[in-house]
C-alpha cells in the first residue's frame, strides 16, 4: 500500500517520532511518499536516513491509499486541502496541542500503523462547507472542514451581516463577525463564541455570531442542505473572510453563498477512538480540583 505523509512544521523533539513512524510503515510494507512541504521540513532537520519519494505532481496524490497528517488540528485541516475531491482517508498523528482531529498520540504509532495494515479501522465521512462567489477566491480551494467566517477587518467598528437561508431572510447580525461551522468545526472557533457542540454524524450546520451587539441573538442550527447567503455592510468597504485557517480580504459588493460541499473529508477512525471520550478528555469534563 502507498501512504503519503504531510506536515506543516516539525519540531526537533518530534523527529524521533517521525523516525519511529517510518520504521513501522516499513515493517508493514508501506511505500512511503511525502509532500514537498514536509520534505523541506525533514531536510531542515538534516535527514540522511529516512528513505521516501516526494509527491512532485498533484496527480500523484490520486495513487495514495492513505495520507498521514503529522502535526496538530491545523495540519489536518491543511491535509484536507491536499486531498480535496480524491477523498483519500486521512489519519492524524498528533504532534500539536489540542488534537480533536489529530487523535493518534505519538506513543500509539506502532498500534495505529498495525491497524492500518490489517484494515482494522473505520472511515468517517465528514461534511465540508463550500463557498460560492462571483469571483475566484482562495486559489480555487473554496472548501473547508471546520468553518467559513466573515469578520471585520480592523478593531474599530462592528459590521452588519444580512443573512438568508434558502433565499429567506433570517437576520441582520450586528457583530464582529459570523461563523458557519460544520459538525466537525463545532469544537473550534464556533465553540469559543458560544456555539453548541454537534456530533459528527449530525447533518447540520451551525450559524454563530462573533461578539454580537444584541445579546438576545443566539447561534442557530440549520440543515446542511441549506443554502446560506450574505450581504455585508460596515463603515469600511473591506472585510475578511476565511475558510478554516485561510483568509482573504474582500469588498462588500461580492455575493457570498455557503452550502455543503459535494465531496467529503474521509477520516480514519481507529478502534480505540470515541468522539465523546475525546470531548471529555479535551474539554476536561468532570475534572474538579477538589477531587
Amino acid at each position: 500500500m502507498k501512504v503519503a505523509l504531510h506536515g506543516l512544521t516539525l519540531k526537533v523533539e518530534y523527529f524521533p517520532d517521525v523516525q519511529a513512524l517510518f520504521t513501522e510503515l516499513r515493517r508493514h510494507d508501506f511505500e512511503i511518499f511525502v509532500s514537498p512541504h514536509f520534505d523541506r521540513q525533514l531536510r531542515m532537520h538534516g535527514n540522511k536516513t529516512l528513505a521516501y519519494k516526494v509527491l512532485e505532481k498533484k496527480k500523484a496524490m490520486a495513487q495514495m491509499d492513505f495520507l498521514i497528517s503529522i502535526g496538530g488540528d491545523g495540519t489536518l485541516l491543511d491535509s484536507v486541502t491536499q486531498v480535496g475531491h480524491l477523498e483519500i482517508p486521512i489519519l492524524g498523528l498528533n504532534t500539536g496541542r489540542l488534537g480533536f482531529l489529530a487523535t493518534v498520540s505519538t506513543d500509539k504509532i506502532a498500534e495505529a500503523i498495525a491497524n492500518l495494515a490489517s484494515k482494522n479501522y473505520q472511515i468517517e465521512s465528514r461534511s465540508l462547507v463550500s463557498l460560492h462567489c462571483d469571483r475566484k477566491l482562495f486559489n480555487g480551494i473554496n472548501y473547508g472542514l471546520n468553518e467559513f467566517t466573515i469578520h471585520k477587518r480592523d478593531t474599530s467598528s462592528m459590521i452588519t451581516v444580512h443573512t438568508y437561508i434558502d433565499g429567506q431572510y433570517l437576520n441582520s447580525y450586528w457583530a464582529d463577525g459570523l461563523i458557519v461551522a460544520t459538525p466537525t468545526g463545532s469544537t473550534g472557533y464556533s465553540l469559543s463564541c458560544g456555539g453548541p457542540l454537534i456530533s459528527p454524524e449530525a447533518k447540520n450546520l451551525v450559524i454563530t455570531p462573533v461578539s454580537p451587539h444584541n445579546l438576545n441573538v443566539r447561534p442557530i442550527i440549520v440543515s446542511e442542505e441549506s443554502e446560506i447567503s450574505f450581504r455585508i455592510e460596515g463603515r469600511t468597504d473591506k472585510f475578511l473572510i476565511s475558510l478554516d485557517s485561510r483568509s482573504t480580504s474582500i469588498s462588500s459588493d461580492l455575493k457570498l453563498t455557503v452550502k455543503k460541499e459535494k465531496f467529503y473529508a474521509k477520516l480514519v477512525k481507529l478502534p480505540e477512538y470515541n468522539f465523546f471520550d475525546t470531548l471529555r478528555q479535551k474539554l476536561n469534563w468532570g475534572f474538579d480540583m477538589r477531587n
